[in-house]
């Protein structure tokens, strides 16, 4: 019902499933302590929390999709360039000008803070700029190259992350551990690639046994959980620990599936409209884990939006420059970076591991917490404007998933 009332101010749906969550969760009218009323507690969301890990799942699916050889062709070598370059210039940007405000304020901001803050500025929310793409049927040479870009950012995002949590207990303790700075990174992402590519190849054998579309559907979707499932595996081998990142898994799944079935693009477009629901669920979710209350903290504010302010001038300037040297269109250098800002599950769950920082961990958490605030509700709606500018997004048009057609695409009564 929220979705209907921000399509009448021109907000995409995602920022209405984040404003309910919000609304349902323990912080808002959860905390008021009747039993039934929203979520009372965050244990209560975490015993939801294997919604939020399939919905990923499926998104990392849907965002291997875009990696078919046909289309590579054309975006793959701009989209590997730009998406390692605006990942790492935002990580750039953001470390540099917060180690200038850790000068000013050490005992506000510590240097542990400051090195993860500039990893966590990688990543971008796939599955916010997924659900805006499918939204408004975006399509043109902005959205081409955006979904692939989304997926690297990611993958780039977990290797700087671990690297640079590895520099800050390093500092923190006073010991360099190799093996969780370069070695365990190194292993998760190959790992990952590995694990998805075996799936990806065992779902389009056994996709060969059935011909009715409902049980081949039904075979994806099994495929997707099991290989999430699996992704929660962690193999302890002496020092080194094989572990998988469930993006990196499901995106290579989908990526292996979309190339080798003949018929994966019929049955994409079947599960898309299947998960839907389960979308919305995860955004709700999401929203509800939104803790307002940190708006309450005045330096929780301001090294925020120092924060939010850097990685946009990373992640714009950075997609800028790259796509100007990949020779990109005019429209698309000047509004990818926009697209990108979004920030959501994959920077949470970056700073979930900062437990061992102590304070700094704390401090971590509670900024990304309000980024993640403030880019959820409002990078949805960039990310709208941006496509649309580009000339990806025809206005009026909008998905039959969910969303009410415009007057002029309606059918008449």
């Amino acid at each position: 019902m929220l979705s209907r009332l921000a399509k009448l101010v021109s907000l995409p749906a995602v920022t209405a499933y984040l404003v309910a969550g919000i609304l349902v969760g323990p912080f808002c009218l959860g905390a008021l302590g009747v039993p039934g009323l929203g979520f009372n507690t965050l244990e209560e969301l975490d015993g939801l929390k294997i919604i939020s890990d399939s919905a990923l799942g499926f998104i990392a699916f849907s965002i291997g999709n875009e990696f078919r050889l046909s289309q590579l062709k054309t975006t793959g070598k701009a989209a590997v360039v730009i998406g390692i370059a605006q990942a790492l210039s935002a990580t750039l940007v953001v470390d540099v000008l917060l180690f200038l405000l850790h000068l000013a304020i050490p005992d506000k901001l510590p240097l542990t803070a400051v090195i993860v803050l500039g990893a966590i500025a990688t990543a971008t929310a796939p599955a916010a700029t997924l659900m805006v793409v499918r939204q408004y049927k975006a399509k043109g040479p902005l959205t081409d190259l955006l979904l692939p870009i989304v997926a690297l950012d990611d993958a780039v995002g977990l290797v700087v992350f671990a690297v640079s949590y590895g520099i800050a207990r390093a500092l923190q303790s006073g010991q360099v551990d190799i093996i969780s700075v370069i070695v365990n990174p190194l292993i998760e992402i190959i790992a990952s690639l590995v694990l998805g590519s075996v799936m990806g190849v065992i779902l389009t054998y056994i996709e060969r046994f059935f011909h009715s579309r409902s049980k081949r559907m039904s075979m994806c979707i099994a495929f997707v959980f099991l290989t999430v499932a699996l992704s929660m595996l962690e193999i302890p081998v002496g020092p080194v620990t094989i572990s998988f990142s469930s993006l990196l898994v499901c995106m290579m799944l989908g990526t292996i599936f979309c190339n080798l079935c003949d018929y994966s693009e019929e049955l994409m477009e079947r599960i898309d409209g299947w998960t839907t629901p389960l979308f919305i669920l995860f955004f709700m979710l999401s929203g509800a884990e939104l803790n307002i209350a940190v708006f309450s903290d005045i330096t929780i504010v301001l090294i925020g939006i120092a924060f939010i302010l850097t990685r946009a001038v990373g992640k714009i300037g950075g997609a800028y420059a790259s796509s100007k040297v990949m020779k990109c269109e005019p429209k698309v250098c000047r509004y990818l970076g926009i697209t990108l800002l979004p920030q959501a599950g994959v920077a949470l769950g970056m700073s979930l591991q900062l437990a061992p920082l102590g304070e700094a961990g704390v401090l971590v958490r509670n900024i990304v917490l309000f980024s993640v605030l403030i880019l959820e509700l409002v990078g949805p709606l960039m990310s709208k404007i941006a496509l649309t500018k580009a000339g990806d997004i025809t206005p009026g048009a909008t998905s039959s998933r969910g969303v009410i057609p415009s007057k002029q695409a309606a059918p008449k009564q």
